[in-house]
């Protein structure tokens, strides 16, 4: 009882010094190599927080509610994302189980015989017939043994007693790396909704330019026809009605290559959404009912450090590198590892448990290389470049971000300037078709002017379209820039709840 005693009193002993030293660097934010700031002509004039608004209050077209929604669900990436998530969880699981002694049970029973000649000390006597000194006849001595051995041990199996925080230091990395896979999930994450968006406002815009050059054919064959008239009735020559002629064909070309256009994105989506597209969705808005009337606040600047999950997966991965070197560092220090056993032993199963047949042992054992060839300062070298990396990483990491904020609050603002313009360049253009038309029907003007207003209008109502799109698409990228929704309930995927 007593020496059971003292093991418990060592193996608790052994477990509070553990992990009693770091070597490791101390774990704190790299200084920013460039000022926290956004763009200087930015003013905060919003009152919505970017990362704490759930995606779906963002978005108010119910068809790419559905669609973002599904590929959420389905985006093969974003599945193997998670998936990097479990295992980057096990390893850690694995990692730090190591901190703890491993006890296990195990019972054995053996029978087993073995020749006397082989054990020193035996021999095998000649055998004889010829009677004893009692006038007994002598058997023949055995010529082997035959034994019973049955164990049960409770113990501990190698246990390294960590005082230089080499196993605490793996595990911390594997920690931080499984952090740092799941903060890289969720910068994907973001990074589909983006993405969603982005071709769903493209396909967006192509239906509606296919829509724009089919009306536009129309009436150029309209002006075909009329010029055909003049030409049949000897008003003019041939030139105007070849020169409508070639304007419907423009107008015709532009529908087949937006038909194409359309057809990529359809498939582009679909490898989104991680299969076909749902058949059965709500219709879609146009690109002029996609506002949402929220103006987002891009907040303060040391806000984003905490809000974007690249950063956050870029810190992590800067916190693994650091203990890696602690675990390097230790390596230069003895390894003390414990062994341990106490269970029963017996030749006869019926008594295995009895107090007699008591069974412990308890060692202690040492390991310290003494020349391994340059193999540990090669670690710990290897281990502190890898935190030279992972700082330039998180100090790119944050640079990136602040330029992409920065880009898109200039977009938020200019090209709202470029929508409002072109709608005037629109207006303005369709008043100069109407009247070259007027005029031509009239007799006052040649049909080349009519050629050049209708290029123009036609030109600038595409223009409106393409940059309502790159507007509403900025929009999107602001949200994402900005660590849209991850502060929000949903901020977890559906793959993870």
């Amino acid at each position: 009882m007593i020496r059971r005693r003292n093991l418990a009193t060592t193996s608790l002993l052994a477990l509070a010094l553990a992990g009693c030293v770091n070597l490791a660097p101390d774990h704190a934010r790299p200084g920013l190599t460039t000022e926290p700031a956004y763009d200087p002509a930015y003013q905060p004039d919003g009152s919505v927080v970017a990362s704490r608004l759930p995606w779906r209050d963002f978005f108010v077209d119910p068809r790419l509610e559905g669609l973002i929604a599904t590929a959420l669900l389905n985006n093969r990436n974003l599945l193997a994302a998670t998936a990097r998530i479990e295992q980057a969880r096990a390893q850690y699981r694995i990692q730090d189980a190591a901190r703890l002694p491993t006890v296990g049970v195990n019972g054995s029973a053996a029978r087993s015989r073995t020749p006397l000649g082989t054990i020193p000390g035996f021999g095998t006597a000649p055998v004889t017939d010829q009677p004893g000194d009692g006038g007994e006849v002598v058997a023949d001595p055995p010529s082997s043994i035959t034994l019973n051995r049955f164990d049960v041990n409770v113990g501990v199996t190698s246990f390294e007693l960590d005082f230089w925080g080499r196993v605490a230091n793996l595990s911390e990395a594997a920690r931080a790396t499984y952090l740092s896979t799941e903060a890289a999930q969720r910068a994907f994450y973001l990074s589909l909704i983006g993405d969603v968006a982005e071709t769903y406002y493209q396909l967006v815009e192509t239906q509606e330019q296919i829509a724009l050059a089919r009306q536009t054919a129309d009436s150029r064959r309209e002006g075909l026809r009329i010029a055909e008239l003049r030409l049949n009735s000897g008003v003019e020559s041939a030139l105007p009605t070849r020169q409508a002629e070639a304007l419907l064909t423009q107008a015709e070309q532009q529908v087949q290559a937006q038909e194409l256009t359309e057809a990529q994105l359809t498939n582009q989506l679909a490898v989104l959404v991680g299969g076909r597209v749902p058949g059965i969705l709500p219709a879609g808005l146009t690109l002029n009912e996609q506002e949402n009337g929220l103006e987002i606040d891009a907040g303060l600047p040391s806000d984003l450090l905490l809000a974007r999950p690249d950063i956050i997966q870029a810190e992590e991965e800067l916190r693994a590198a650091r203990a890696n070197i602690g675990a390097a560092r230790a390596a230069f220090f003895p390894s003390i590892s414990l062994t341990g056993s106490f269970g029963f032993s017996s030749v006869e199963l019926d008594n295995l448990f009895t107090g007699s047949n008591q069974a412990w042992s308890f060692g202690p054992s040492i390991n310290l290389p003494i020349f391994d060839w340059g193999a540990r300062e090669g670690q710990l070298d290897f281990a502190r470049a890898r935190e030279v990396e992972e700082v330039a990483q998180y100090d790119l990491a944050v640079q990136n971000a602040f330029r992409e904020v920065s880009d898109a609050l200039a977009g938020r603002r200019w090209l709202a300037e470029q929508v409002r313009t072109l709608e005037r360049g629109v207006v303005a253009q369709e008043e100069i078709a109407n009247i070259a038309r007027l005029r031509y029907r009239e007799g006052v003007a040649d049909f080349l002017e009519v050629l050049d207003a209708e290029r123009s209008l036609f030109t600038a109502q595409q223009a409106l379209l393409t940059t309502r799109r790159a507007y509403r698409a900025n929009a999107v990228v602001l949200y994402v820039a900005l660590g849209g929704g991850m502060l929000a309930p949903d901020a977890v995927p559906a793959t993870e709840r």
